[in-house]
């Protein structure tokens, strides 16, 4: 697998109204957001938790894949608009290796 080979600042299309034609995009990757702990499953599962009687949901140990989808998550420079692109898994992540440079 080839890894992420978008270069840091890439031109592609952007299909809001503002733009509609290709402009520069500030490319980053996809980190997933901090959990609320507000949620109604969240508060949920605390109080499921709660007293004696250990851990109440299953807890997933099976896991089967070594790699995870890489989503890169664009801004574009104009209308500042996001979009995200999934590209195919692999374990090196060369859009990181390529910020480092």
């Amino acid at each position: 697998s080839s890894g992420i080979n978008a270069e840091y600042g890439g031109r592609t299309f952007c299909k809001y109204s503002e733009c509609k034609t290709h402009t520069q995009h500030k490319v980053t990757q996809y980190k997933a957001g901090k959990r609320n702990k507000k949620a109604l499953g969240e508060r949920r599962y605390r109080k499921k938790q709660m007293g004696f009687g250990g851990q109440t949901k299953p807890v997933f140990r099976k896991n089967a894949k070594s790699t995870k989808k890489q989503v890169l998550r664009m801004e574009s420079q104009t209308s500042h608009k996001k979009k995200q692109d999934t590209l195919k898994r692999s374990k090196h992540n060369r859009h990181e290796e390529q910020k480092k440079k």
